[in-house]
């Protein structure tokens, strides 16, 4: 068994669990989870029993985004510093590999089935929009609230699941939808009670692991490779750059510098009201 600090992994009955396991922090990404992610998926795709990945968060939410009271309180939330000075290029091969190891997850050769409580914002969104599957509970919120300020979504993957104006919907306010909402815009696969998302999870799960593993794989090559025929790799190199940017343009120097001064919850409050940003 793999030691990971931020996730749990298992096999069992033809199936890889990946379970983002920081439940004191509602799952937030801290600097291990991107990168254990993609070595548990690349476990799972290495091993000739899984037939396809369950990803879901243990708690009550499966992913509150990236830890950033921490990152933003501490001053940490601008990454590539040098000297002082920001470094557009470093700061781009740090959230570059984070989307990449998000990735992992669409890149797969075995398909991801993504089960939803709580919430999956901010970047959270971005780990469960990389899955091939998703379902959520009917109260669970997902959303990317840094749109209004401070970031933006690395993966672009809203845009291949809703289309443009879904996206730009979801984008140019921030808001979060719940899981009904999410399903009849076909954001994700389907929504039900939540204390039937795990049975529901599993029905799914057991239906696609009696497919032969190299059907599922053609499959899913297929599929993906549509979207990448779109264009997929260029978007998220453009909107990888654009999140930096967004966390060190003059709104969002005013944002870290709100939360160091005054706390995260009340920077995010601020954002959120839709009051000027100063």
């Amino acid at each position: 068994m793999a030691d990971f600090n931020s996730i749990s992994y298992k096999t069992e009955r033809r199936r890889a669990y990946i379970v983002l396991n920081r439940p004191e922090r509602l799952n937030a990404i801290d600097i291990h989870m991107p990168s254990e992610i993609r070595r548990a998926v690349e476990m799972a795709n290495g091993d000739p029993e899984v037939h396809a990945i369950v990803v879901k968060g243990a708690g009550r939410s499966f992913c509150s985004g990236y830890d950033l009271k921490a990152f933003a309180e501490l001053g940490i939330g601008t990454q590539g510093k040098n000297d002082g000075v920001w470094d557009p290029i470093l700061d781009y091969q740090f959230m570059k590999r984070n989307t990449d190891d998000f990735m992992s997850l669409f890149r797969s050769l075995k398909p991801t089935i993504c089960q939803i409580q709580g919430h999956a914002v901010a970047g959270g969104s971005d780990i469960a929009l990389c899955c091939d599957l998703i379902l959520m509970a009917d109260d669970a919120k997902i959303g990317y609230m840094p749109a209004r300020v401070w970031g933006c979504p690395t993966t672009a993957m809203w845009v291949y699941h809703l289309g443009a104006q879904k996206a730009k919907r979801m984008l140019l306010t921030g808001d979060t939808i719940d899981g009904k909402t999410a399903a009849e815009w076909g954001l994700v696969l389907e929504s039900v009670p939540e204390e039937s998302l795990e049975q529901r999870v599993e029905e799914l799960t057991e239906r696609i692991v009696g497919v032969p593993k190299n059907q599922l794989t053609m499959t899913k090559l297929m599929i993906n490779q549509a979207y990448d025929n779109m264009g997929l790799e260029g978007t998220q190199i453009l909107s990888t750059l654009f999140d930096g940017i967004a966390r060190h343009s003059k709104e969002g120097r005013w944002f870290q510098n709100l939360a160091s001064t005054e706390g995260f919850h009340a920077a995010v409050e601020w954002r959120d009201s839709g009051k000027w940003i100063p």
